[in-house]
């Protein structure tokens, strides 16, 4: 498993004083791209064959947020390879060893260029070492969303929401989901976020959070201006409401 140590930093914090969300989700990308690089098969190596992992699904299982100050280590790693799927889980815990964060990720690997998934070839698996998942009940990859919803205020794409592959970086939906929710008054305490990457928005588009409160929570649809599905979000609350 490859790890980091981190500090929590003030700029990360919510105004709860825990760490926010969508930054729990930078944490795991920042781990799994320090990997990467680690064994030679990072940014470059990929640009170099135009080729980019895609994030296709997120399950994060939030025991506790961290707050300020607080020292962690995060770790990351692969446990399979399937065609052009990779299947990888994270983790982040304490000073103390105890876990606060796991999760489990797929990414698909594209040809940029054309667009089209292709397999990894023999290099990059070799640079890999697959291990044991980690022991959680695991989700299915593709979402039940359930009709209706109330259609909430768009928000356009900025420079800042893109990333290398110059489309809103996974994390930024995130940022959008929780902002919109906050916008009415329900920032949740979350104990489990499952999303579904379903499509692209690049610099300059529309995006708008589809809301509906469920049982357990929420489920949010973010879509482009066409009303076409761009993520789709599961934001499953603490069981009293309160938060972890």
């Amino acid at each position: 498993m490859y790890q980091f140590e981190s500090r929590i930093r003030y700029s990360e914090l919510h105004e709860d004083g825990l760490l926010a969300v969508p930054k729990i989700v930078d944490y795991f990308q920042d781990c799994s791209i320090f990997q990467s690089e680690s064994l030679g098969v990072g940014l470059d190596y990929l640009t170099e064959r135009k080729i980019a992992w895609i994030l296709s699904f997120w399950q994060i299982q939030i025991l506790r947020r961290p707050g300020i100050g607080e020292r962690v280590t995060v770790g990351t790693f692969p446990y399979e390879f399937k065609g052009f799927l990779g299947m990888r889980n994270f983790l982040m815990k304490d000073e103390a060893g105890r876990m606060l964060v796991q999760a489990n990720s797929i990414w698909s690997l594209l040809d940029t260029e054309r667009f089209r998934p292709v397999r990894p070839g023999k290099e990059m698996m070799a640079a890999y070492t697959l291990e044991e998942r980690l022991p959680m009940e695991y989700a299915a990859r593709k979402l039940v969303m359930e009709e209706g919803g109330e259609r909430l205020a768009p928000i356009q794409i900025t420079p800042d929401f893109q990333d290398t592959n110059r489309h809103v970086n996974n994390a930024r939906y995130v940022t959008i989901a929780m902002d919109a929710l906050e916008m009415m008054g329900e920032y949740p305490q979350v104990r489990e976020l499952w999303i579904e990457y379903k499509g692209q928005a690049h610099k300059g588009d529309l995006v708008y959070p589809v809301m509906l409160r469920t049982a357990e929570g929420y489920q949010m649809k973010l879509e482009n201006e066409q009303g076409t599905g761009l993520i789709n979000m599961h934001i499953m609350t603490a069981p009293d409401g309160s938060g972890s």
